[in-house]
């Protein structure tokens, strides 16, 4: 007898609940989605979801987490009811966390895993992005069909928190290849070259770069719809710094992106695609 396909909910339909929810919907998954913006359940429905309230989605077998931060995966697990759900946090969290909401959610009869993702929203939508897992791996292997549908590529890095741990030393590997060929570019540009001949340049040279083809085309068109947001790295890169500055470590190259960040946030532009690093760059000028 061949085992019935498990249901699929969703918590949050953004940038990366929507690519999660088109994943899942194309491998034929049962799929139900909550957030409180109703265009994005319209989305849903389109792709062949259906929207519900937050007790539908948890009646899923699993449950993915697509909210903003650690404090909304918080809230999720404190309102959650009791269930047999295992609930994937692919969102980018304080590491430092999740042990304690794992406790939350397994007094509830939740298995909480991580599997933050890396990769744009558009990577994931393709099926590109790499999964971080961590936590109970025998929950990971019960869901794998899911997790297959979602993203082939994944990597379990151990215990609760790991997963976040990783996350936050790839992004900010991520964030400052970003920032530094968005000042290559912005240098370019100043002394009379075309960006977009300089970026094919730049990709047969010594400093080539796989942020060259996610992010090249957009920073030399300044062309910056949202894969990735600016308020997204800002958190992140202050979970980062936050989470050196408790083991001792300073970041001075990190520091530096998220002071562009901030000025990004301060001139209205956080929900640009995270490229626009770019834009508080070229308004600097020399000290």
């Amino acid at each position: 007898m061949v085992d019935p396909m498990p249901t699929v909910g969703l918590f949050g339909l953004g940038l990366i609940g929507s690519a999660v929810a088109r994943r899942l919907c194309a491998a034929g998954f049962p799929v139900v989605g909550h957030d409180p913006d109703a265009s994005r359940c319209a989305e849903l429905a389109g792709l062949g979801g259906r929207a519900g309230a937050p007790r539908d989605v948890w009646q899923s077998d699993v449950v993915f987490s697509c909210v903003f931060d650690t404090g909304q995966l918080a809230e999720l697990i404190r309102a959650a009811p009791d269930c047999r759900a295992v609930l994937v946090s692919v969102s980018t969290c304080d590491p430092d966390q999740m042990p304690g909401l794992a406790g939350q959610a397994a007094a509830k009869g939740i298995t909480l895993i991580e599997a933050p993702v890396s990769g744009t929203s558009r990577a994931l939508a393709e099926g590109t992005a790499l999964l971080i897992l961590a936590g109970d791996p025998g929950a990971a292997d019960r869901i794998a069909p899911v997790l297959d549908a979602v993203a082939t590529a994944r990597r379990h890095v151990g215990p609760i928190g790991n997963g976040n741990r990783a996350k936050l030393a790839i992004n900010l590997v991520l964030g400052l290849n970003r920032a530094a060929l968005a000042e290559g570019l912005v240098f370019a540009e100043k002394l009379g070259l075309d960006a977009e001949r300089f970026l094919d340049l730049a990709r047969v040279s010594a400093a080539q770069s796989a942020v060259m083809d996610s992010k090249g085309a957009k920073m030399a068109r300044r062309e910056f719809s949202p894969q990735g947001r600016i308020a997204q790295s800002a958190k992140d890169f202050t979970l980062i710094l936050d989470g050196a500055a408790a083991a001792g470590q300073g970041l001075p190259f990190a520091r530096t992106y998220l002071q562009m960040m901030q000025a990004a946030l301060a001139a209205g532009e956080g929900d640009l695609d995270n490229s626009a690093v770019l834009l508080p760059i070229s308004r600097s000028r020399p000290e």
